[in-house]
């Protein structure tokens, strides 16, 4: 009985506590014209170049092809996704437009979409976006360091051919997403971080591998493939709690750790996943 009274009073508490509230309804957007907007970036007159591109939800297409650091086209039909460009120093960052918290975007209305060519001088990339589509072609640029920060994403990246200049670090931190890398060698990377929640990722190293590499994984509950050639020197270790592991014919292993000989340069693995499947394969 004490039990019961003491549940009612605590009830009754909150509803009369709500009622001090204003509850402010999301609002809604409401798509417009459609708009095609240029984006013609110089390079900034600074030794050290920054792109930061900063996008929301839609689809962005990144590729090589200009002498400017940044040359495309931005679509929208809502007058909050026009993007910006701010430039202070050697940091250049195009954002998307205003945003508002109280949004509540109808996306299957909405378009939202970046078409930008890149240039091939030497910078440092930073991408972070929320739930989107992603087609990125970035070889032949010449990154020192790529960064890569999304949430709930359907990524397609690759390097079709070499970077042009020695990478430091290479980070990719995810949502549930589902992403697809090729031509990871082409990367010319010394350092690759992938971090993951589920989802599905194929992480392929094909390409011409310069030199000695270090790859981090983590992941939770998610499938993940990774294709290394045969004939590339390679060391995973797993680290995983409840995870299916299976490695092809060309991989040997002694307890936790699975090696494929081959010569050059060597790709050592980390992988630290919560659960799901990893697969090894050529």
């Amino acid at each position: 009985m004490l039990r019961k009274l003491f549940i009612f009073i605590a009830v009754l508490a909150l509803a009369t506590m709500a009622c001090g509230f204003n509850i402010d309804l999301p609002e809604r957007a409401t798509p417009g014209p459609e708009v095609t907007e240029e984006i013609n970036v110089d390079y900034p007159d600074a030794d050290e170049v920054n792109l930061k591109l900063t996008f929301g939800a839609g689809e962005m297409k990144l590729s090589p092809g200009t002498s400017q650091l940044v040359d495309g086209a931005a679509t929208y039909n809502y007058e909050k996704f026009k993007p910006k460009v701010k430039t202070e120093g050697g940091d250049v960052h195009i954002t998307l437009g205003e945003t508002n918290t109280n949004l509540f975007p109808t996306f299957e209305n909405l378009k939202n979409t970046w078409d930008f060519k890149l240039g091939s001088q030497p910078m440092n990339l930073s991408i972070e976006s929320g739930a989107y589509e992603g087609i990125f072609e970035l070889g032949g640029l010449s990154l020192a360091s790529l960064t890569i920060k999304d949430g709930a994403a359907d990524v397609e990246l690759a390097f079709s051919e070499p970077n042009q200049i020695e990478m430091s670090v290479f980070s990719y931190s995810t949502g549930a997403s589902d992403v697809k890398m090729e031509g990871l060698a082409n990367a010319n990377f010394n350092i690759f971080d992938f971090s993951a929640g589920a989802g599905d990722y194929t992480l392929d190293f094909s390409g011409n591998l310069q030199r000695d590499a270090s790859i981090k994984i983590e992941s939770g509950f998610s499938n993940i493939i990774i294709i290394i050639p045969e004939g590339v020197d390679a060391v995973v270790t797993v680290e995983s709690g409840a995870s299916n592991i299976s490695a092809g014919s060309g991989w040997s292993q002694s307890g936790n750790v699975y090696k494929q000989k081959g010569e050059g340069p060597t790709l050592t693995f980390i992988v630290e996943m919560g659960a799901g499947n990893l697969t090894l394969i050529q």
